[in-house]
């Protein structure tokens, strides 16, 4: 086993198909054939699971996968550090929609700009979403809020984001939750923890929301709340910069429930040259 082979395994894993990761790599897919035949005698168990010309992952497959992910990323940070080469490859990053609307933008320009040879890619989606693409490899880091409970992480503070509550424009002052008992919501899918956040504000003044309809986007939310259908929190440097903020009553939440902090998480055991990169432009915890 070396790690030419996991290169070749990771890039079959990634692209689900011998010919394209054979493209990747530059090698003809006989020979990615071989290659990982040759490794799955060597480990003496099947990595895949073939069927009809087809290529799906075993389970045993999943564990090798992490662990070859793991060793090939030590293996680049070695020769970065001894080699002082600058970064390059892939990072593929995660973040809260609103995160990658107001406080990152200015970040990642000055990292492409520093270290040109990084393919930063950007996926945006719920908390939820992202820590588990973290955990499972398929994305390098996350910026998503805090806390969560999980030893497999890092994370590097990078900002407290204030939440408000918003109100059709004809809505009285709303001071707690048991003043809108039953009210409806509007809110993203449920393993976004803006919206946990939101329910649990609720629970703590012994109250519950009305029917909570999910959303795709912060702009579809704020359109059913202009509309006079319910109510949202949202962040409140997000509805700064959203066209129609000026159309909604906008209420502070009670201190214990107002802050949300936002950090950078990532594998502990996944720290490569290109995540230690953009750490460096974050500053210190």
């Amino acid at each position: 086993m070396d790690f030419t082979q996991l290169s070749m395994f990771v890039s079959v894993v990634e692209t689900g198909s011998i010919s394209e990761a054979a493209r990747q790599v530059h090698r003809v897919p006989s020979n990615l054939t071989t290659r990982i035949r040759q490794l799955e005698e060597e480990l003496g168990v099947s990595l895949f699971i073939r069927e009809n010309q087809r290529l799906r992952v075993s389970p045993a497959g999943q564990n090798f996968y992490q662990y070859s992910k793991r060793l090939l990323a030590l293996a680049n940070e070695a020769r970065f550090s001894v080699t002082g080469d600058v970064p390059s490859g892939l990072l593929p990053l995660g973040s809260l929609e609103s995160t990658a609307a107001i406080r990152i933008p200015e970040l990642l320009a000055r990292f492409n700009r520093r270290y040109p040879s990084v393919q930063l890619t950007l996926t945006t989606g719920p908390s939820g979403d992202m820590i588990e693409s973290v955990l499972n490899g398929r994305l390098a880091a996350a910026f998503t809020d805090v806390p969560f409970k999980n030893p497999a992480l890092e994370y590097r503070p990078l900002c407290n984001e204030e939440m408000v509550i918003i109100a059709p424009g004809s809505h009285p002052p709303v001071h707690r939750a048991r003043e809108v008992d039953g009210a409806s919501l509007y809110a993203f899918k449920a393993n976004c923890s803006y919206r946990h956040h939101f329910e649990s504000w609720f629970q703590a003044d012994n109250a519950r929301p009305g029917q909570i309809y999910e959303m795709e986007s912060w702009h579809g939310i704020l359109a059913c709340v202009i509309a006079g259908a319910g109510l949202a929190m949202i962040p409140r440097a997000m509805l700064a910069i959203m066209p129609g903020a000026h159309q909604v009553n906008i209420w502070p939440v009670n201190e214990a429930w107002r802050w949300r902090e936002t950090a950078l998480i990532w594998r502990k055991d996944s720290l490569t040259p290109q995540l230690r990169a953009l750490l460096n432009l974050l500053g210190p915890s």
